[in-house]
């Protein structure tokens, strides 16, 4: 299932549902993402529109916790001159961070380095397992992140995190450690890698995050970005006002937002 939050013409308030080629469909009995992805059975009504017509907003848009991965891919730790951790580097983007996927991504005062990273997204389920995936943009004031030891305002801020469009659900993901992710800025193509070249896979993130923290359902994982990042170019390319990124993901679709 591809599971969408969404606003609707002549509805106020957010909707959520299953998004089946170019339309989504209404859960007729209004469950939400979260209760999905709980376990709760949601059966689609006679409600229906075009992906044209609504406004996706993040799938889970109040998630309990945004935990996030940093240094997990080996070509990215390659071009920030850096060594393979032993293990995950955890850091949490807090809830206000997380933004709809068309954003626009607002970049605050403080931060004159505003960079990107496209990114596979766990989205959990009950029982502490996997239920699906989608896409975000871990978006960094990088001259924060170098300046202050921990990374909550330079990695946290509001809209740093838009994610979605939707939650494909695992069942439609055979192997998320083979998945070809791609990052575009005004069309130019900035990264091009594979979720296989992460340092720590999804399960093994999954259950280092559990030793010391209950994992709930609509709770997010950012895993980590590939080389390409601004940052790592020569010279460094930041994002500036009027900016598009476009971050596509094998199986999982593709999200585009401004910066405003």
């Amino acid at each position: 299932m591809k599971l969408a939050t969404f606003l609707a013409p002549d509805h106020e308030r957010p909707l959520a549902g299953e998004v089946h080629e170019d339309r989504v469909h209404a859960f007729a009995d209004g469950a939400s993402v979260v209760e999905v992805l709980a376990g709760a059975d949601a059966a689609v009504g006679d409600r229906s529109w075009g992906l044209g017509e609504v406004q996706l907003l993040p799938p889970v848009p109040e998630p309990g916790t945004v935990y996030a991965i940093g240094m997990n891919y080996a070509s990215h730790v390659a071009e920030m001159g850096g060594e393979p951790p032993p293990q995950p580097v955890v850091f949490v983007k807090v809830r206000g961070s997380v933004a709809p996927p068309g954003g626009p991504i607002r970049c605050p005062e403080a931060v004159r380095r505003l960079d990107y990273e496209g990114e596979l997204t766990i989205v959990m389920g009950a029982r502490g397992e996997i239920a699906g995936y989608c896409i975000a943009d871990d978006v960094t004031g990088r001259d924060l992140q170098r300046r202050e030891p921990q990374w909550t305002r330079a990695k946290g801020a509001d809209t740093f995190c838009p994610c979605g469009p939707w939650v494909t659900t695992a069942d439609e993901v055979p192997d998320a450690g083979d998945l070809r992710l791609r990052t575009w800025v005004n069309g130019d193509l900035r990264q091009d890698a594979s979720t296989s070249d992460l340092i720590f896979g999804g399960p093994e993130l999954v259950r280092f995050i559990a030793q010391t923290c209950t994992l709930r359902p609509g709770d997010l994982i950012l895993t980590g970005t590939p080389s390409g990042v601004g940052m790592g170019l020569n010279p460094p390319q930041f994002l500036t006002s009027g900016d598009a990124v476009r971050i596509e993901i094998e199986r999982l679709g593709a999200i585009e937002h401004e910066v405003g």
